[in-house]
């Protein structure tokens, strides 16, 4: 392996996940600590390559990086164009309203707007509401869950579908809140370019051990303590 591994990511805010890089490149959050504590097992360093969501599996498939480390939820669908490791971390999915919506469960949504990143696991949970009108947003944009945010400040969704761990931090904010999750357990990995058994089965030895020896999870309790890590090595 090189000296250098380049993961591919977004540029954008999505705390405690990961916040915008810095001038030099460098980037702080859960996601990118424990990107770091991996490669240093790899004996590497790590170079973030920016692109878009919705060209982060071309830039992938292109050889622009080595592998995808940026909120993937591991699905049939993605596994059909890339290759995924064990899981890094595992959440459910929360669901944003207004404060004042009075939306606190799932019945409360019959009739509603719904919106979700396009393709996104949040997007087939919301097909499952009853009743509901779901909206996708386009995972080109700079900034999408600022942009769903946005419009349901604007009146244009009544929700928002989610990870727990991006949508619990909004619902601290007085105008907003967090009307339920559900424990959906979706698993996120890294992923790698269909056929790169070696890049994979190194990622997984890395991730194991980091597991095992506690040092993921004091990443995971550092950046997210209102979480329980949820992870086992040789999982």
């Amino acid at each position: 392996m090189s000296n250098e591994l380049k993961l591919i990511c977004v540029d954008l805010p999505a705390p405690p996940l990961f916040e915008k890089a810095t001038p030099a490149g460098t980037r702080s959050g859960y996601e990118p600590s424990a990107a770091e504590l991996v490669a240093d097992v790899l004996g590497a360093t790590v170079r973030w390559v920016f692109t878009s969501w919705s060209d982060m599996v071309p830039a992938l498939q292109d050889g622009r990086g080595d592998a995808i480390w940026c909120g993937q939820g591991i699905t049939p669908t993605r596994a059909d164009r890339v290759d995924f490791t064990r899981p890094y971390a595992i959440f459910d999915e929360s669901v944003l309203v207004l404060a004042d919506s009075g939306i606190t469960a799932q019945e409360h949504l019959k009739g509603k707007r719904v919106g979700a990143i396009v393709g996104s696991t949040n997007l087939a949970l919301a097909e499952t509401f009853d009743g509901v009108t779901t909206v996708p947003f386009d995972g080109a944009t700079d900034d999408v869950l600022g942009d769903m945010v946005q419009a349901l400040r604007d009146g244009e969704i009544d929700a928002v579908v989610d990870d727990d761990v991006a949508i619990v931090p909004l619902g601290e904010q007085p105008d907003l809140a967090v009307a339920f999750t559900v424990a959906t357990r979706n698993r996120w990995g890294v992923s790698v370019a269909k056929g790169n058994d070696t890049l994979r089965t190194s990622l997984d030895a890395a991730l194991n051990k980091v597991i095992a020896d506690g040092t993921l999870e004091t990443e995971w309790k550092r950046w997210m303590p209102d979480l329980p890590f949820p992870l086992t090595a040789d999982e």
